[in-house]
């Protein structure tokens, strides 16, 4: 068992998530009395208070609720030879954890709604406790009721792990800072995580002689995230192919388009987030009230990766069926591959 925290010395994310694997509640509550100053020895329920913008909240919810009901993917039944019949079920994850950076009510919006669509059965939140009363009161007003004033990396191990407060969740989504992505890394090999969600990107694509208060508009949104944001613009002048090239490489969460020569490459990009298309369609639009999730890929992760979508709360289960006759058309093929690879009991399989 670990000891308790010492405060006089340097630590590491992987001893932070290692504690609290190791000692639950007691880690949580000294790893967070040394980050956030809080004096509890157990772990807190947030508490709402304070005044939110109700309805702008259950706006930006329902839009998210439509788009996401959307997403909704199909069963798949099908005969693939006679007698043998695959099925593809779609089903939702038991639990998930949503965290919350400090205030964020519209991710709280992102991970919350996308989960009740799916039919995720329990959702947790965890959020710093600076902040965790408007969360609270925003969860109230969606309707979830377990929200624990709980932030950084020992969070995330609280929620990979459980301890004797906090279930252990089957996924956790949600964006965060370094010493979170951090955290959600360590705990990937023992529970799945959504993505790294770091600090937040913007290419600006735009043609040469557009309006540069809109661009500059869109560079000061992306860095009002913090300073380790990171902002682009990419000129589009005669070579329409070289910008495309750059929009690529850079691989943004967040690419605008402005112009019309730029807009023009809105279906022709692939890594990217999302696409921003025109003067009325400012990325903070994206964060707040289209509807779309604004839980994105960073740091070049677009290249493999989406953002949160209904999926995200989901998974596939493979039924295959196989009847006598089945079984006997596909046992030339399971007894030539199983002595190909040495398996003899496998091979014993196909005759019954």
């Amino acid at each position: 068992m670990s000891k308790p925290v010492q405060t006089n010395r340097t630590f590491t994310i992987e001893e932070v998530v290692n504690d609290v694997r190791d000692r639950g509640d007691a880690a949580l509550v000294e790893w967070s009395a040394l980050f956030d100053a809080t004096t509890s020895d157990v772990p807190e329920r947030a508490v709402a208070y304070g005044d939110v913008p109700t309805a702008a909240i259950l706006d930006a919810a329902e839009s998210v609720r439509k788009w996401h009901a959307a997403q909704r993917p199909d069963d798949l039944m099908l005969e693939v030879s006679p007698g043998v019949t695959l099925e593809r079920r779609w089903t939702p994850l038991r639990s998930v954890g949503v965290y919350v950076p400090k205030g964020l009510v519209s991710s709280l919006i992102m991970g919350a709604i996308p989960a009740q669509v799916a039919g995720v059965e329990r959702i947790v939140v965890c959020t710093p406790p600076s902040g965790a009363a408007a969360v609270a009161a925003a969860a109230a007003l969606l309707g979830i009721d377990e929200v624990w004033a709980v932030g950084g990396a020992q969070a995330i191990a609280a929620m990979a792990y459980g301890t004797e407060s906090i279930a252990k969740v089957d996924k956790i989504i949600g964006p965060g800072g370094g010493a979170v992505n951090a955290a959600k890394l360590l705990v990937s090999k023992d529970v799945a995580i959504d993505l790294p969600a770091g600090p937040s990107e913007i290419v600006v694509v735009a043609d040469e002689g557009f309006d540069e208060d809109i661009i500059q508009q869109e560079l000061a949104a992306q860095m009002e995230h913090g300073p380790d944001s990171r902002a682009f613009v990419v000129r589009v002048g005669d070579d329409l192919e070289e910008a495309l090239r750059e929009v690529e490489r850079f691989a943004a969460e967040h690419v605008a388009l402005l112009g019309e020569r730029a807009e023009s490459l809105a279906d022709r990009i692939r890594n990217a987030g999302a696409v921003f298309v025109g003067p009325y369609a400012p990325v903070p639009a994206g964060d707040y009230a289209t509807g779309a999730n604004h839980v994105l890929p960073t740091g070049g992760w677009s290249r493999s990766t989406g953002g949160l979508g209904l999926e995200s709360f989901m998974k596939t289960v493979t039924v295959q069926r196989v009847t006598k006759e089945g079984l006997e058309r596909i046992a030339p093929t399971i007894e030539a591959l199983a002595e190909l690879e040495g398996m003899t009991a496998h091979k014993a399989t196909a005759r019954r």
